[in-house]
């Protein structure tokens, strides 16, 4: 009997490579969010910018996708502009790696899949716009996002801005204390909701700089403790959604979905998409302010890592 075996070809650019064993900062940055969360052209504009803001910052920055199955940590602008423009791009969580590497198909890397790569290659900080948690009726369908238990066994500090309002976000928190991944507000002690300042959620612990946030990750590690930072960076309140439209717009959503019988995995973009029609976009905005904001935050703590 014979057998297959396919070796799964995983790539570190040279220049991210150098930076990691010259103890240089580093950001990771996921795929997802121009593969599958912004519209055309203004997806490819986000991420090649997210990357001039960190180079701005003195800080290199890795972006991390699947090209033709290999994982690849430090796209260059050409393999960003590809991924960007191919809508036949698939969205490649960490239990799809495999598959990626054995069929050999493109992929944009969700948190999970991003922070086990960035982890792999020695970086120490990823920054990205919103977690995945837990779904309303998870109790009877089970439906929790893989970045939770994925950020339970990879230590490496995630800056988000919570996670998305149309989430249960009392049943993720209560999660993220079940996995032992320690949530911590940046300059706050409310738990942001990624649309909003302020989800409505206290949270126990905050920092008040990027030197904070070094010292909680040396302190981590040298208790040989394998679980992610969650660090929780607010969108500003000038530039949020007002937290009362958004209210009144998920209800009306909620109700749609009911009446057309949506459920499952076609939940979430059924919700994000009627809640971009009803602000005619504005969410759209929302979410690359978000994005900028952790972009530039986790440039100041992988910064403060190398002191």
């Amino acid at each position: 009997m014979s057998s297959i075996r396919t070796r799964v070809a995983f790539h570190v650019s040279e220049e991210v490579a150098a930076a990691v064993v010259g103890g240089r900062p580093v950001v990771a940055l996921e795929s997802t969010i121009f593969t599958h969360g912004l519209p055309r052209p203004r997806n490819l504009e986000v991420a090649l910018e997210a990357e001039e803001r960190l180079r701005g910052q003195g800080v290199v920055p890795a972006t991390i996708g699947v090209l033709a199955g290999a994982p690849t940590v430090g796209l260059s602008r050409e393999q960003i502009t590809a991924l960007s423009n191919d809508g036949a791009v698939k969205k490649v969580s960490l239990r799809d790696l495999p598959v990626a590497a054995a069929l050999r198909f493109h992929g944009g890397t969700t948190v999970a899949a991003t922070a086990f790569l960035a982890h792999r290659a020695g970086i120490k900080v990823f920054s990205t716009g919103g977690l995945g948690g837990v779904h309303h009726g998870a109790a009877t369908s089970f439906d929790e996002s893989a970045d939770m238990t994925t950020l339970a066994a990879t230590p490496i500090i995630v800056v988000s801005a919570g996670v998305k309002s149309i989430l249960d976000v009392p049943a993720t928190l209560e999660r993220f204390e079940t996995l032992n991944i320690p949530v911590v507000g940046y300059r706050t002690n409310r738990y942001p909701g990624f649309f909003v300042s302020d989800s409505g959620l206290a949270i126990e612990y905050a920092v008040n700089t990027p030197d904070e946030v070094a010292a909680i990750c040396s302190a981590r590690d040298d208790l040989h403790i394998e679980s992610a930072i969650l660090l929780a960076n607010p969108i500003a309140k000038d530039k949020q959604l007002p937290p009362a439209e958004l209210d009144a717009i998920l209800s009306r959503a909620w109700a749609q979905a009911e009446k057309n019988g949506i459920n499952g995995k076609d939940t979430t973009p059924f919700l994000l998409d009627f809640i971009q029609r009803e602000t005619n976009g504005r969410s759209v905005n929302v979410n690359v302010d978000v994005y900028r904001s952790n972009v530039s935050l986790g440039g100041e703590v992988a910064i403060a890592l190398t002191r």
